[in-house]
């Protein structure tokens, strides 16, 4: 297997960026469960930025999300004016870089660095999880405020959907997912036909990060929402795309190492406090609520299945794919009880 060696693409990124400053070093500061990559370079008067390379999906979605979230971190008004980094411009723009030599497709962006705080506990008490839900509700509502300014979006849910339907289309599609072609086509079309009954595109649009586990943002001493980073799932869509990893992070097992996507979170007493105090500040609409099922259904179809050997380490993608056919899918309609989510917000 050839090694990529992906220092030398930073380097070459910055080259393009100010060929002025000279790096240092390149020190790769990423999670280990992800294939994505995130690097400190640090220049030779000891200033530093954060470098963040990607290969999967598609270029100009990674450049259009990032224009999105610059213009995003840009507009929040407080108290979120400076929770999101900043990516470096040039030319009035965000800069991008993109390499491309052989097999290698990888792109670049960079940011300046951003403060954080406080990792939330991975064990939530009561007062934690609904103060957590108070503070998830104005980030959203401020994010849905400043919608109207940012730039537009091209992917939406339908077509990220229909692409997989397209992929299992392919030879490559039929090799991969094997025996459970029919099976992910039967998903897809549930996916499709639900969502069109929901009337999903009458839902707030907004921008919506997705991954929300503890070690992706921090708070200051009182829990307010301080930094958040790791931006590999960014789109704007509905907010409940969020609402399955704050499930995750509200739950009675709380953050672990090892982890599996199971639904039952979301069916959590600690998780009816959560969207208790959500409620309050940003009501949720009945089909909102309805949507939660589909916004999870989505999750496991585009991000396990689609990209989970693009985005996760080998082991992970195995372990997770595997699980989604045997646990993950009939898991939906047999757990998943919007009725209990609609009596506890009186909906």
């Amino acid at each position: 297997m050839q090694l990529v060696d992906y220092p030398a693409i930073i380097k070459k990124a910055w080259a393009g960026f100010d060929a002025s400053k000279t790096i240092q070093r390149v020190e790769d500061i990423s999670a280990k469960v992800s294939t994505n990559h995130v690097f400190k370079v640090t220049f030779d008067n000891d200033d530093f930025i954060i470098a963040k390379l990607s290969y999967f999906g598609k270029y100009e979605h990674f450049k259009e999300d990032h224009r999105i979230i610059h213009a995003l971190a840009n507009n929040l008004l407080y108290p979120f004016e400076n929770v999101l980094a900043k990516s470096l411009m040039k030319n009035n723009q965000v800069y991008t870089y993109r390499h491309q030599e052989g097999f290698v497709d990888t792109w670049v962006v960079f940011y300046n660095p951003i403060r954080t705080r406080l990792r939330l506990p991975k064990r939530l008490n009561e007062s934690e999880i609904r103060q957590f839900g108070t503070q998830m509700a104005r980030f959203h509502k401020a994010c849905f405020r400043a919608s109207n300014a940012l730039p537009k979006s091209s992917k939406t849910l339908r077509v990220d959907v229909q692409h997989l339907l397209d992929i299992l289309d392919t030879e490559t599609g039929q090799y991969e997912h094997r025996m459970h072609v029919n099976y992910l086509r039967e998903q897809c079309k549930t996916f499709l036909k639900n969502t069109q009954e929901l009337n999903i595109s009458t839902f707030d649009t907004m921008p919506v990060f997705v991954d929300w586990n503890i070690g992706n943002f921090s708070v200051n001493e009182d829990l307010e929402l301080f930094s958040r980073w790791d931006y590999d799932w960014f789109r704007v869509s509905s907010r409940i795309m969020d609402f399955y990893f704050f499930s995750r992070v509200v739950s009675n097992v709380g953050d672990r190492t090892v982890f599996s996507y199971y639904i039952g979170t979301l069916m959590e007493e600690r998780f009816l406090w959560f969207l208790e105090e959500y409620h309050k500040v940003y009501p949720l609409r009945a089909e909102e609520v309805l949507f939660m099922k589909e916004a999870y259904r989505f999750f496991i179809l585009n991000y396990v299945i689609k990209y989970g050997r693009y985005f996760f380490h080998r082991t992970y993608a195995t372990k997770l794919q595997r699980e989604a056919y045997e646990i993950y899918f009939p898991s939906i309609e047999a757990q998943f009880d919007a009725d209990r989510i609609l009596n506890a917000l009186h909906l």
